[in-house]
């Protein structure tokens, strides 16, 4: 697999097979995305692992919080108080294909909700790897932890793995960081549910549009 076809190819799974991964796979991915670039080499990344009854207790205290009406108090702000276009016709246009792939109706209140708490489920991934970063980092860190988090997505697909982002799995980081054991001194960036894809679901065999490069780009002589 080529650079362009791992970048082009991924996609967020969402449906995953019941396969466990090994921690030699684990590893191995790990191990390439450790040659992230970084600023001044900081390599400012933190991973948890977490499998089984671990990433099991875990999705427990994400259901009560949700049970309970917990408020969300995530480390930081993942998206802005309020929407303005072009964004918001991409968020929209992005959630009604992932409603449409899930053959959910606009009006369906209930299967949208399911479907919102499967994130909790990690979409029945048999992993989840959480990304942390020490608070007494700076902005210029959590760019540092973009390119990581991508890294580990594209070596992830050299093993046949698939992938889903997920800041939603951030926003009761207390709850993570307590299950995890990982002290305060660290903010909770995102989780990423990791597993072999099934491709078979039609949830895993949509795509997102994306915008032509003359739309984003300025060419200066």
């Amino acid at each position: 697999m080529n650079v362009t076809e791992a970048i082009k190819g991924r996609i967020s799974t969402r449906a995953y097979l019941d396969k466990p991964v090994s921690k030699e796979v684990l590893t191995k991915v790990l191990d390439t995305a450790r040659w992230s670039p970084s600023g001044t080499n900081t390599q400012p990344w933190k991973v948890v692992v977490a499998q089984g009854e671990t990433r099991q207790a875990i999705t427990d205290a994400f259901l009560d919080a949700q049970k309970n009406n917990t408020k969300p108090n995530p480390d930081y702000d993942y998206y802005p108080a309020e929407w303005v276009e072009p964004f918001k016709g991409r968020r929209f246009e992005c959630g009604m294909a992932l409603y449409q792939a899930l053959d959910i109706g606009r009006e369906d209140k209930v299967k949208r909700i399911e479907a919102g708490l499967a994130n909790y489920h990690f979409f029945g991934a048999p992993v989840s790897l959480f990304f942390f970063i020490d608070k007494r980092m700076g902005k210029g860190s959590w760019f540092d932890m973009g390119m990581f988090l991508q890294s580990v997505m594209l070596a992830a697909r050299e093993h046949g793995l698939g992938s889903c982002p997920q800041a939603s799995t951030s926003d009761y980081p207390d709850l993570v960081r307590e299950k995890l054991g990982v002290s305060d001194q660290f903010d909770l960036i995102c989780g990423l549910s990791l597993g072999y894809p099934d491709n078979e679901q039609a949830v895993n065999q949509y795509r997102t549009s994306r915008e032509e490069v003359d739309s984003f780009t300025t060419w200066c002589d």
